[in-house]
C-alpha cells in the first residue's frame, strides 16, 4: 500500500510537470519549429483538431449517405452536376458536400469532375450495419446537442431513451412495469425498430465471433436476447449440424419465427420470455450473449450470468461478445462512444474484460478467458466454462 502511494505520488508529480510544459505557449511554438519534436507536435495537433471537428465530419458523412452520393457512386462514377440533380441540391451545395466528403476519404476524383468512392466510402457502401447506425445516430446526436443537459437530466431522459423502449428506463420505475408498457405481447410492432437495427448491424459482429471461436465443439447453441435470429442464421451457415435455440421477449420471438422459416431454419427452438424475470431454458451446452450485457446495469447482468450458469450443464460454456471499455487502440469506441450512448439510452455501462471476468467468477463459472478477435473495436469475446 505504501509503495502504491509512493508510485502514485511520483506519477502525479510527473503528470503535473508534463502538463505545465504542454500548457506553455512558448513550448508549443518551440515544438512546432524544432525538427526533433515537429512530427510529434503535428500528430497531436491534428488528432486534437479531429476531436474538435469530429461532429462536422460525422455530419458530412450523414449528408453524403442521405443525399445518395455513396449509393450512387457504388454503382458508377458520376459528375458533380449529375450528383446534384440526383440529390436535389444546387450545384454549389453539392460541390461543398463533395469537398467535405473528399476530406474524410468518402469520395475522390478519378478525373476532372468525375467522382468515385474513396477507400472509406467503398468499405462503407456495402456495410449495411454501419449504414443503419448512421441513420440511427440522428436520434443520439439530438441528445448530444447539449451533452451537459443530457448528463444533468439523468439517464435515458432524451430521444434515445424513448427509442429504446425495451430498455429498463433506469430511474423511471420498475423494469417489469416498463416492459409491460413497452411491449405488445401479440405483435412485433413495438420491437420492430430495435429488431431491424440489430439485424442490420449483426453480421459484422457475428463474423468476428464465428472467426474467433470454434462452435463445432458444441452440440446445441442458445442465443439469449437473439432478436430475429440473425446471429443464429450465421451460425447455421457455418455449422449446419448444430442444434439451435433462441430466447427473447415473446413479441420478438413471434417476429423471428417467419424470418427464420424464410431462411430455411425450421429447426430452431424458440423460447419466449424475459431474462430479467424468467429462468433460461436448459438443453444448450453453449449460451451466447451477443451485445447484451453492456446494455444492462450490474444487477441485471449479475442475475443473467447466474441464470446462464444454472441453465448450462457441467462443462458447458457461456460466450459474451460485445465492444468493451479499455480496448487498446479503440478506447474511443468502448469508453467514449458507448459510455455516452448507454447513458442516453438509459441502461447499462461499458465494462472492461476484467470486469466481466470478475462477474463470471461471482456467478460460479470455474474458468473464463478472453478469445482474441480480429477487430476488437467491433467486438471482444470472453468465454466462460461452467
Amino acid at each position: 500500500m505504501a509503495i502504491d502511494r509512493a508510485l502514485g505520488g511520483w506519477k502525479l508529480r510527473w503528470l503535473n510537470a508534463r502538463n505545465r510544459v504542454l500548457m506553455n505557449p512558448a513550448f508549443q511554438r518551440f515544438a512546432m519549429r524544432n525538427p526533433l519534436f515537429r512530427r510529434t507536435a503535428r500528430t497531436h495537433a491534428n488528432a486534437m483538431f479531429a476531436v474538435i471537428t469530429g461532429f462536422v465530419q460525422t455530419k458530412a458523412l450523414t449528408a453524403a449517405v442521405d443525399a445518395g452520393v455513396i449509393s450512387a457512386l457504388a454503382q458508377a462514377p458520376a459528375s458533380t452536376a449529375a450528383l446534384a440533380q440526383m440529390a436535389g441540391l444546387p450545384l454549389d451545395a453539392m460541390q461543398r458536400l463533395l469537398g467535405a466528403a473528399r476530406a474524410v476519404d468518402l469520395v475522390e476524383l478519378a478525373a476532372p469532375d468525375l467522382w468515385v468512392l474513396g477507400q472509406r466510402g467503398a468499405a462503407l457502401s456495402s456495410n449495411q450495419g454501419a449504414l443503419a447506425m448512421i441513420e440511427h445516430h440522428k436520434i443520439f446526436y439530438d441528445d448530444l446537442a447539449d451533452p451537459l443537459a443530457m448528463l444533468r437530466s439523468g439517464r435515458g431522459q432524451g430521444k434515445l431513451g424513448a427509442y429504446w423502449t425495451y430498455a429498463p428506463a433506469a430511474g423511471r420505475g420498475d423494469p417489469a412495469a416498463a416492459d409491460a408498457a413497452s411491449w405488445d405481447g401479440d405483435s412485433d410492432s413495438g420491437v420492430a425498430p430495435y429488431s431491424a437495427l440489430m439485424a442490420a448491424s449483426q453480421p459484422m459482429v457475428a463474423e468476428q465471433v464465428l472467426d474467433a471461436y470454434r462452435f463445432d465443439r458444441h452440440r446445441c447453441v442458445m442465443d439469449v436476447g437473439g432478436g430475429h435470429g440473425g446471429f443464429l442464421a450465421q451460425v447455421a451457415q457455418r455449422h449446419p449440424g448444430l442444434a439451435l435455440a433462441l430466447f427473447d421477449l415473446p413479441a420478438v420471438v413471434a417476429g423471428a419465427q417467419p424470418k427464420l422459416a424464410a431462411s430455411g431454419l425450421l429447426h430452431v427452438a424458440l423460447h419466449g420470455g424475459s431474462f430479467r424475470d424468467d429462468p433460461l431454458p436448459g438443453g444448450a451446452d453453449l449460451i451466447c450473449l451477443v451485445r447484451i450485457c453492456h446494455d444492462h446495469d450490474d444487477a441485471v447482468v449479475r442475475a443473467l450470468l447466474a441464470k446462464a450458469h444454472a441453465a448450462l450443464p457441467s462443462g458447458g460454456r457461456l460466450l459474451i461478445a460485445e465492444p468493451m471499455a479499455g480496448t487498446p487502440g479503440a478506447e474511443v469506441m468502448g469508453d467514449a462512444y458507448f459510455g455516452l450512448y448507454l447513458w442516453a439510452m438509459g441502461s447499462g455501462r461499458p465494462r472492461t474484460a476484467a470486469d466481466y471476468l470478475a462477474l463470471l467468477a461471482d456467478a460460479g463459472f470455474k474458468s473464463a478467458h478472453e478469445v482474441v478477435t480480429a477487430l476488437p473495436m467491433v467486438t471482444r469475446l470472453i468465454v466462460a466454462q461452467r
